[in-house]
């Protein structure tokens, strides 16, 4: 019998292409471009945040988190105005928010939509398995989570109740 095994060589060139987060592009909260590429070599932290949140005092763990890991990770804010219109402000008034009361030094984008029919490429890509390669999901509330690693692949995600400083997060850090 014959059973023609693959070649050790032909087997990993058929290997499945993952595919990175870097060909997605996002504005700054001023409206620059945010090129995702800069960021190979660290981990990405996305958060969907908003001002008026019952979760909003995560801000002060997210940047906490920055500090503690800012040569191996970014922290990108994004903000969203989905879940019960608790992010109303404007580009100063984000600014503003987050600079005053938590001293927010991370990157915070353009406020976009994170699900539905005017979805923004970026949680098209966190959210849709047959753009990160990994896992479909959906964003619940604000401040969901989602973990890039160094090569800008999807690890996973975690749900708003989950502490930026849970070691649910930190383990990747």
């Amino acid at each position: 019998m014959n059973f023609n095994l693959p070649n050790k060589n032909r087997s990993l060139s058929l290997k499945k292409e993952i595919p990175t987060i870097y060909g997605v592009t996002i504005n700054t909260l001023q409206g620059g471009i945010i090129n995702l590429s800069l960021f190979k070599g660290k981990k990405i932290l996305f958060v969907n945040v908003a001002s008026k949140c019952g979760f909003t005092k995560q801000y002060k763990d997210l940047q906490k988190l920055n500090d503690t890991n800012k040569d191996s990770l970014v922290i990108i804010g994004v903000p969203c105005n989905q879940f019960g219109k608790q992010e109303p402000g404007d580009v100063s008034e984000i600014q503003s928010f987050c600079e005053l009361n938590y001293g927010v030094t991370f990157l915070i984008t353009e406020k976009v939509d994170v699900k539905g029919s005017n979805q923004h490429p970026l949680y098209a890509w966190l959210t849709c398995e047959s753009l990160n390669g990994k896992r479909n999901s959906n964003v619940k509330w604000n401040f969901q989570k989602y973990i890039v690693n160094e090569k800008g692949e999807l690890i996973d995600h975690y749900y708003s109740i989950i502490s930026p400083l849970s070691k649910k997060i930190t383990r990747h850090f």
